[in-house]
């Protein structure tokens, strides 16, 4: 029989070793809140496939340091349990204490939630899928987690009948952040939100300037929201006002077609590869300097890349800094990137916690959304 306490502590000294996880009390939160419980209907784990309640992995894979699909819709996943390690460094991140008041939007299984409870805070979670959210609210109550509830509805809309927030956390890919969600946070509140970027979705501390809010609707002014990067991240995406797009966004990840074949190749530029961490701050620095920077399949996985507008030619930049091009303009590409990857080292090789952005509205104009317009160093 699987001891179950093993593999949570199991989980605990990962999440240690990994650096974001430091709290006592939220290390109290991981080695007791059952994350199996959150898990009832299965998940999906790479090679092993489906693994329900009983199956062979099944607990052993629901205490891995891993995201875990939890839903698919013709084939696509629509809803997971966060990577463990994202989960402890945001809640760390946003500084969540007993007593506060927190907004959660994106259910998934309610196991994020639960953590939060644990240490104390009060939090209402918003789904707009009715069944994820009505499994979210049965494995809270199956777990005894009373300080969490699910309430279905559009995230775009926050929750007003529980504001003010303390804290916001989004847990869904977003390419703007919602002007309720800011209206609804207590002034000197803050949010986490993963806001698209190049092609992926890097988490962001979202704050505004309360000394400046405008009297009437409650909302920020424009020039008062602003937004640090925290860490690298993936998250599925949401759909409606929080997916829309606006002029200066980088394009949609790409898929290379069959055939392509790179044309230049710049060898590597230092001999050990960069760990997904600093790669991630290499992909960030990129997308804020260049605007055609996104997402693309290469070495088993997904990487920065230049794509030019046929959208099956550009420059990928590697994490060991070579560079494939292709494309009528493949050399003009390749240059490109190169002169970006100087521009990253020449800087000190600034991580995504040294950038800073105000925040727009864009987006649909009947359902606007903040999104970054210009990426500056801070420090």
């Amino acid at each position: 029989m699987t001891d179950v306490s093993a593999l949570r502590e199991r989980l605990v000294d990962v999440l240690r070793d990994d650096g974001g996880l430091t709290r006592d009390d939220l290390i109290q939160a991981f080695a007791s809140v059952p994350r199996e419980l959150f898990l009832a209907d299965g998940f999906h784990l790479g090679d092993a496939g489906f693994l329900r309640p009983g199956d062979e992995g099944f607990l052993a894979g629901a205490y891995r340091n891993d995201a875990l699909v939890t839903k698919f819709d013709n084939g696509r996943p629509v809803s997971s349990s966060s990577q463990p390690s994202l989960m402890a460094l945001m809640i760390e991140e946003l500084s969540i204490a007993p007593g506060m008041r927190v907004l959660e939007i994106g259910a998934g299984t309610g196991y994020n939630a639960a953590l939060m409870a644990h240490i104390g805070a009060d939090v209402t979670s918003v789904d707009v899928q009715p069944d994820v959210a009505a499994r979210a609210a049965r494995a809270l109550r199956e777990a005894g987690v009373t300080g969490a509830r699910v309430r279905v509805g559009d995230g775009y809309l926050g929750d007003p009948s529980g504001a003010p927030y303390d804290r916001i956390i989004v847990t869904v890919g977003i390419t703007g952040v919602s002007p309720h969600w800011l209206a609804q946070l207590v002034p000197g509140g803050l949010m986490l939100a993963p806001v698209a970027h190049a092609g992926n979705n890097p988490v962001l501390r979202v704050w505004a300037e309360a000394a400046r809010r405008r009297a009437e609707p409650g909302w920020p002014a424009t020039d008062d929201v602003w937004a640090d990067g925290v860490c690298g991240a993936g998250f599925m995406a949401a759909a409606g006002p929080l997916a829309a797009r606006y002029p200066w966004a980088h394009p949609d990840p790409i898929r290379v077609p069959d055939g392509v074949t790179a044309s230049v190749q710049i060898p590597p530029r230092w001999p050990q590869a960069l760990d997904g961490l600093r790669y991630h701050d290499l992909w960030f620095a990129v997308g804020a300097w260049d605007r055609r920077a996104t997402g693309g399949p290469f070495d088993g996985g997904s990487g920065c890349v230049l794509v030019d507008e046929t959208r099956a030619g550009g420059a990928a930049i590697r994490a060991d800094g070579s560079i494939l091009a292709a494309g009528e303009h493949a050399a003009e590409y390749a240059d490109d990137a190169g002169i970006l990857l100087d521009r990253w080292l020449d800087a000190g090789r600034p991580g995504i916690e040294r950038w800073r952005a105000p925040l727009v509205l864009a987006g649909d104009p009947a359902a606007p959304i903040y999104v970054p317009r210009e990426w500056s160093l801070i420090r």
